[in-house]
């Protein structure tokens, strides 16, 4: 009999305990590059240039390597206003092995 997904996965965070781990994922949203001389020159309410839109797709990172992309959303309900990423691709992890 096959195992289902969830199946699959509480055996496996039963049998791994590194599972229940947490893990920092940073989302960048975007890169500027300023001459020195303009970043020190930058104060209160000064606007820096990305090299995005606000349509673009943000990056989701583990460390230094990129696992997934998605677009930035406001959640909704009781925490609204929040920001969200809604995950649009998901980067192969085994393909860099």
């Amino acid at each position: 009999m096959d195992e289902t997904p969830a199946a699959r996965t509480a055996a496996t965070e039963a049998s791994n305990p590194f599972t229940s781990v947490p893990i920092e994922v940073s989302v960048c949203v975007g890169k500027a590059r300023p001459l020195i001389r303009d970043l020190v020159a930058l104060g209160e309410n000064a606007v820096l240039p990305l090299d995005k839109t606000v349509e673009d797709p943000v990056e989701l990172y583990v460390g230094d390597r990129l696992i997934a992309r998605g677009m930035l959303e406001e959640k909704e309900g009781e925490a609204s206003g929040q920001l969200v990423v809604r995950l649009t691709e998901v980067v192969d992890l085994q393909a860099g092995h």
